[in-house]
């Protein structure tokens, strides 16, 4: 069963109640308050431009436990030559703007829509939502961005434009960060080769709440 959540209710029907494919409900607004509560309960919105907003709660999450890392030799040699350099919070807007404009095979346009993007930035302004950044001779050249629930770090997206930029982010976040937790939500190659895994909903939201 799909929700339609209430325009002037912020409240969420329980994840468990989620679909196979972790729809849990749609419509609302994305209001920081709304998105906020939202977290805080394991959920995340994610729709295409002229869908109504939809919200998912999987029952698999896909999570990197910072101390399992993996960081590649080559990583490990990039990361030593200085080449590029970790910023936190410096350009939040161009981190999110470039992450829309990535293609990604089979997919039509782009899930971090203009409303989404806004949304992003206002939490960020909120002091909720950070960008780690890569930069190389001044240039932002990849990185990431996410929001910050309880000690954990909701990963949404990330880019390159240089080999390896968002590895370099992503390393530098789950070294440095101080999380005790990183959620991808969902799982792709990428995430995986670096150390990603499955856990269940039930733990996830142990770990989110505790």
């Amino acid at each position: 069963m799909i929700f339609k959540l209430d325009d002037e209710n912020l409240q969420f029907p329980d994840p468990s109640w989620s679909e196979e494919d972790g729809l849990l409900a749609i419509g609302g607004d994305l209001s920081p308050a709304r998105l906020l509560v939202a977290y805080q309960m394991g959920i995340f919105p994610w729709f295409s431009e002229d869908d109504p907003i939809c919200w998912f709660s999987p029952s698999e999450r896909c999570v990197i436990f910072p101390e399992k890392i993996y960081e590649s030799k080559s990583m490990q040699r990039l990361g030593r030559s200085g080449i590029l350099e970790v910023r936190v919070n410096t350009d939040f807007a161009r981190v999110i703007d470039n992450c829309a404009m990535i293609h990604r095979p089979g997919a039509q346009g782009t899930w971090i829509t203009a409303d989404m993007r806004a949304a992003y930035k206002r939490l960020n302004e909120l002091g909720h939502a950070s960008s780690i950044e890569t930069w190389k001779n001044g240039h932002l050249v990849g990185g990431l961005y996410g929001v910050t629930v309880n000690g954990v770090f909701c990963g949404e997206s990330m880019f390159s434009q240089e080999p390896n930029a968002s590895k370099a982010a992503l390393i530098w976040l789950c070294r440095y960060g101080g999380y005790r937790l990183i959620d991808c939500q969902l799982p792709n190659e990428h995430l995986m080769s670096m150390g990603a895994e499955m856990i269940s909903r039930k733990r996830f939201l142990e770990m989110l709440h505790s």
